[in-house]
């Protein structure tokens, strides 16, 4: 009963931990929005019905039953689609995004419905000439002519519906939550902020996650300290085996017989010196053991407040080859890389080292190496994920996973016996800045309806400007970054199928990293 409570318990953590980056992930979109004038009708945790919500000033407050994002709606973030018309509120959030812009109703089969898409779409092309190119693969063919107006010819039984589906994705893209602006609260609009204030903005959200991921990871290193190899002995071998056999056998008479054991090392002794250099940490006792095979070494030990001397000779053994992050290194064909070294039968025990503030920066950069790697790599990753959920091969322990599957990692992680309250503790807070800094990468991808796809168009309006301005033509006004929507909602899918092969795959197929 207690391990299920414990497992529940990780499971929440997780929840709330998460829930709590999000948050402070839109608090980051909020602060400035508010700081620089911007009216903000919304800021929401999670999407679906509203289990809590409250209107103070201005803005609604509220928390949503799916807690896989959050938003803040700001009025005018997407621009008229010409001159004089109303601008468009839309909102921060992915997922929201992705719901209001693509799920509207069509008139599918519909005269009107019909005729009414083609000239949404005739305006569209018209204000942007790039799109037709997009359009071109969905069986719509369009021509523009010399003085901009563009005429579209369907291909295909089902080109009407793409007509109206792709019209109405346009349309609402610019409409999204359907409230205007009101009197006098032009000057309020988020696309009448100069670039850099609209940058701010939309990079305040993944910037906070990034902060969060920094706190965490200073108080998992330098508040708590990192699990580091002592100088006092925790285990004495009575053989040696080399790094190819695993057995697991007692040892027999084949068996190298281990030197510490013979020269009377035991679990609990300290070293305090080999051949009369004094020893302060644990690399410099496996360094002089490994280049010394053969060599007999003098060895003071603290032994219940006593000091021994001890004379080993180290034999020379094979020792699997560790990579930088402490993995083991293999070859090309999967078999472990191995060195020959001197061994004395023996292994050191663990203690919490606390570690200098410098050393959090560096752990937060090779956190983020490694999520852009999993990010450039994720296509490859996902035909793993699928092979081991349909088929019989293992999941990657160091692979990605959803929700689901980092809840459960946490629960089993928190309902474990054998590992001390601390070094559980150290577990869910890592993770936890782990998911922070996946947060701030992947709300930088340059998509809409994400961060970085803001800021991308953003950076596009201040560079078409200023070549508008030095080339003396007229100012060509602000992006619509309304335009990207049809464009990426392709990539929106396959998100959204990735997420729920991940979701199966850690239902059916769990990473498993306790064996």
């Amino acid at each position: 009963m207690e391990s299920v409570l414990l497992y529940i318990l990780g499971v929440v953590i997780i929840v709330v931990g998460l829930g709590v980056s999000i948050g402070l992930h839109e608090i980051g979109h909020l602060v400035p929005a508010k700081l620089f004038g911007v009216k903000v009708t919304q800021y929401m945790i999670g999407f679906g019905k509203s289990i809590w919500k409250k209107r103070k000033g201005e803005t609604e407050y509220g928390i949503k039953m799916i807690p896989l994002g959050g938003y803040i709606s700001m009025i005018g973030m997407y621009p008229p689609t010409k001159p004089g018309e109303e601008a468009r509120e839309s909102t921060t959030g992915f997922l929201n995004s992705v719901v209001t812009e693509g799920t509207k109703s069509v008139h599918h089969g519909s005269e009107d419905g019909h005729s009414a898409a083609i000239t949404s779409l005739r305006e569209a092309i018209e204000a942007d000439p790039k799109l037709a190119e997009a359009l071109r693969p969905e069986g719509l063919h369009v021509e523009t002519h010399d003085q901009g107006e563009a005429d579209i010819v369907l291909t295909g039984d089902d080109a009407p519906a793409k007509a109206n589906y792709i019209a109405s994705m346009v349309e609402e893209a610019r409409q999204a939550s359907a409230e205007t602006i009101g009197e006098g609260e032009d000057s309020r609009a988020f696309y009448r902020l100069p670039v850099w204030k609209r940058i701010i903005i939309m990079a305040g959200g993944p910037v906070m996650n990034l902060l969060l991921a920094i706190l965490l990871y200073a108080i998992l290193l330098v508040g708590i300290g990192m699990p580091q190899s002592s100088i006092t002995v925790g285990s004495v071998s009575e053989c040696i085996r080399p790094a190819t056999n695993a057995s697991q056998a007692p040892c027999g008479p084949d068996d190298v017989a281990a030197p510490g054991a013979a020269a009377g090392l035991l679990p609990g002794d300290t070293f305090v010196s080999i051949n009369g250099k004094p020893i302060s940490e644990w690399d410099q006792i496996r360094d002089t053991i490994s280049d010394s095979p053969g060599t007999a070494l003098d060895v003071v030990v603290l032994r219940d407040g006593t000091e021994e001397s001890l004379t080993m000779t180290p034999v020379l053994n094979e020792r699997a080859v560790a990579n930088d992050d402490g993995t083991i290194a293999t070859d090309a064909n999967g078999n472990t890389i191995t060195e020959e070294v001197g061994m004395v039968g023996m292994s050191p025990t663990s203690e919490l080292v606390r570690q200098p503030v410098t050393a959090v920066l560096p752990q937060v950069g090779d956190n983020i190496g490694k999520v852009v790697h999993m990010i450039v790599n994720l296509p490859s990753r996902m035909v793993d994920i699928w092979n081991a959920a349909f088929g019989s091969e293992e999941r990657d322990p160091n692979g990605p996973m959803s929700v689901v599957g980092v809840g459960r990692v946490a629960g089993e992680i928190a309902s474990l016996d054998t590992v001390p309250f601390v070094a559980k503790a150290q577990a869910l807070i890592g993770m936890l800045a782990s998911l922070n800094v996946m947060l701030f990468i992947f709300n930088l991808i340059p998509l809409m309806p994400l961060d970085g796809g803001h800021i991308i168009a953003a950076v596009y309006e201040r560079i078409r400007r200023t070549l508008a301005k030095i080339f003396k033509r007229p100012d060509p006004g602000p992006v619509d970054a309304a335009k990207m929507v049809p464009i990426t909602f392709g990539v929106v899918l396959i998100m959204g199928a990735m997420t729920l092969l991940l979701v199966y795959a850690d239902i059916v197929k769990p990473v498993n990293l306790f064996g």
